[in-house]
């Protein structure tokens, strides 16, 4: 019989508290055969990135320990091995691909710097053959323009862009375990798709085993051998993957996975009454230029957003959908003044067109922003209780203990405790981050919400939990939503219209039954069809492809064609 290639046993966890140690994984133990792929499944909070941790000997010491158990990787253990022990078996032998890729790049390194000195580290390949290896690295996780990606920081790419780049780093010495962690959180459901099909060849390939980490039961379904679900740091339930979705034993796991919203399963929204219009934007554009040369001259420029125009009306849902650096979350950044842009965007019929920071700061109550990645859009310095109560302080709303009050309640309306604001972000999970995220960017009771991917990083309970708060924050205030996000599923739950960027540019909208059901653009349903499924007997269908996606990138004076929408039904308007 095969031996594993990694194993735990009773496996236990503990973290400092004023209070004392707490336990925050107990007891856990499983195997990890060559080859094969094992889930952890289960809550924010549970222990699964804890057990990753533990595993790479990252716990963030003195504060957490490994308290008993053995870690054995082949006939290496894990548990007190040094650090120097650590970092020759670090990515050469076990890698990691972690949840919030910008928090896990070096920000002052290029992606080239950081790509080479992981194959250097290691003596992957020599000093000249490291820049041609780091090119290939990006071109296997399909990076667009990876010549061009090599040179630039990690704060010029998009959130898929750099979760990428991770995938790259830590697949550059062929390990023999690779753990990811929310490796695809990050990612539009094609390159989602690719990026699980990339790990699957790696392990057919290589022989390669994968201990993956994820929320997302359409992932798990489509990618695991076996699953183990994790509640409060302890297994509740081990099973082969086809058995745990056909008769789950424990209750924790029939409610995880009643829980997993289903493409084609939402029902029909109701018809809204027409509100006042809350947000109106005409030809939005947003061009950034691309300098070069001796004199370091503007040579050509990214058309990231190109003449987009919509409006949103109170208590209405507008979903963006669209492949990772298609202009969704640059749309979002420019409607909050956070990137120069030409057009016309009105507030409450407020243009905000030309406005200071002064005049900006009375808009920004009433449109704020949850953003992509949990822990860089947190002060590490402050406490989250501070972060939630500051916009309060900042426009003059509250003080004293009328402000705590208000932040108390904050905190109980997305589902954390009052206990928690003298914590830092540090010390959460990145779904409970995300969490304070969404209670800060309701602190002001804005008119309109622009939810940039804000429950991609939470699991499928909290992730319904959170949804039904904005869906109840909706009908108690009338509040508008533009929604952006590549989880179709989760966009078929709230949105009431969709719009489909490609390259900037709208290629297909309008409402959401007639987008998600009847698609009539090609690339709308090439989306559609990576969309993973929670059900590990359906075979998936052929993927649908699409001509080659092209740049953004034009020289100066040159750009796209515009694209003309033809209405083909009631408000459903397609590309030709």
């Amino acid at each position: 019989m095969t031996d594993p290639v990694l194993s735990v046993r009773d496996l236990s966890v503990q973290v400092a508290t004023p209070a004392g140690a707490k336990t925050v994984l107990d007891g856990l133990s499983f195997d990890l055969m060559p080859g094969e792929t094992l889930c952890l499944a289960g809550e924010s909070g549970s222990g699964k990135s804890m057990t990753a941790l533990a595993i790479m000997g990252l716990l963030p010491k003195p504060m957490c320990r490994i308290a008993g158990g053995s870690v054995r990787l082949g006939e290496t253990e894990l548990v007190g091995l040094s650090d120097a022990g650590y970092r020759q078996i670090r990515t050469a032998r076990v890698a990691m691909i972690f949840q919030e890729p910008m928090t896990s790049l070096n920000p002052l390194m290029t992606v080239q710097q950081q790509l080479t000195e992981t194959l250097l580290e290691h003596g992957v390949c020599s000093r000249a053959q490291a820049p041609g290896r780091a090119l290939q690295l990006l071109r296997d996780v399909q990076l667009t323009e990876p010549e061009r990606r090599l040179k630039q920081y990690p704060h010029e790419l998009s959130g898929g862009m750099r979760q990428r780049v991770m995938i790259a780093i830590a697949l550059a010495c062929d390990p023999e375990v690779l753990i990811a962690d929310e490796p695809t959180t990050a990612l539009d459901v094609t390159v989602q798709a690719e990026i699980l099909d990339l790990i699957r060849n790696l392990q057919r390939d290589h022989g390669t085993a994968v201990l993956l980490i994820t929320h997302d039961m359409g992932v798990v379904a489509e990618t695991a051998d076996r699953v183990v679900i994790l509640r409060h740091g302890q297994e509740v339930e081990s099973a082969p993957v086809r058995d745990l979705f056909a008769a789950p034993q424990s209750a924790y796991a029939q409610e995880l996975l009643a829980a997993v919203p289903r493409l084609g399963s939402a029902p029909a929204r109701p018809e809204k009454p027409q509100g006042d219009t809350v947000l109106d934007v005409d030809e939005l554009s947003v061009r950034f230029d691309v300098k070069g040369g001796l004199l370091n001259r503007v040579k050509a420029r990214v058309h990231a957003v190109e003449d987009v125009s919509f409006s949103i009306r109170a208590g209405e849902t507008l979903a963006l959908v669209g492949e990772s650096g298609c202009g969704k979350s640059t749309i979002g950044k420019a409607l909050l003044g956070l990137v120069p842009w030409d057009g016309s965007v009105s507030v409450m019929g407020r243009q905000i067109r030309g406005l200071g920071p002064a005049g900006l700061k009375p808009v920004r109550r009433d449109i704020q922003m949850v953003f992509q990645d949990p822990g860089a859009s947190l002060d590490a310095r402050m406490t989250v209780g501070d972060q939630v109560a500051e916009p309060l302080l900042i426009h003059g709303i509250a003080s004293g203990s009328e402000l705590k009050d208000r932040a108390e309640h904050l905190f109980r309306r997305v589902g954390l405790s009052a206990d928690m604001m003298t914590r830092y972000p540090h010390e959460f999970s990145g779904g409970q981050r995300q969490r304070i995220n969404i209670a800060r960017a309701l602190s002001l009771s804005p008119k309109v919400i622009v939810a940039d991917e804000s429950v991609s990083a939470l699991d499928v309970s909290v992730q319904a939990q959170v949804l039904d708060l904005l869906q109840e924050l909706q009908d108690e205030d009338g509040l508008a939503f533009l929604f952006i996000s590549h989880d179709m599923a989760v966009i078929e739950q709230v949105a009431d219209r969709v719009m489909v960027m490609r390259l900037g540019q709208v290629v297909e909208e309008g409402p959401r039954d007639a987008v998600l059901r009847d698609p009539r653009h090609r690339y709308t349903r090439r989306l559609l069809s990576a969309v993973p499924v929670p059900d590990p007997t359906r075979i998936r269908p052929e993927r649908i492809e699409t001509e080659s996606l092209g740049s953004p990138i034009w020289p100066v004076g040159q750009g796209p064609a515009k694209l003309a929408l033809q209405e083909i039904a009631q408000g459903h308007r397609v590309a030709s």
